[in-house]
């Protein structure tokens, strides 16, 4: 189970993380069913990056698999991805799993595309190193 706890140290890493490269960005966590459980928009972060973060989370966890894969076989030109329903083919979505089981997804929004990923990732090691 994710809980609001385990949301805020992720949520508080990746805002470190970003705050450190001087990214202003958004950043959402969602459970196993791609529900909102925190989401966090910085001072300074586009207002379109909301839905974006909260999007990637969603398809991160929905496909238990890193939107990186996704925008990865868009770019080898793979356009059969477009298709696939409510994907988003952009880096900063990734799964969370703890013991095994896709617990839910952490999504990061408002930069260029991997840099999105590297605050995800520091996200992520939050709970790992919690």
């Amino acid at each position: 189970m994710l809980t609001l706890e385990d949301a805020n140290r992720m949520t508080a890493a990746a805002k470190h993380a970003a705050a450190q490269n001087n990214l202003k960005l958004v950043i959402a966590v969602v459970d196993d069913g791609g529900f909102l459980v925190s989401l966090e928009r910085m001072d300074g972060a586009q207002k379109a990056s909301v839905a974006v973060a909260q999007q990637k989370a969603r398809v991160a966890i929905l496909y238990q698999r890193p939107t990186k894969e996704f925008e990865e076989r868009l770019l080898a030109g793979n356009l059969g991805v477009l298709s696939l329903p409510d994907i988003i083919c952009s880096e900063g979505g990734v799964p969370i799993i703890r013991d095994g089981v896709y617990v839910g997804a952490i999504g990061v929004s408002g930069a260029k595309s991997f840099e999105d990923g590297i605050v995800a990732a520091s996200g992520l090691s939050a709970l790992s190193n919690g």
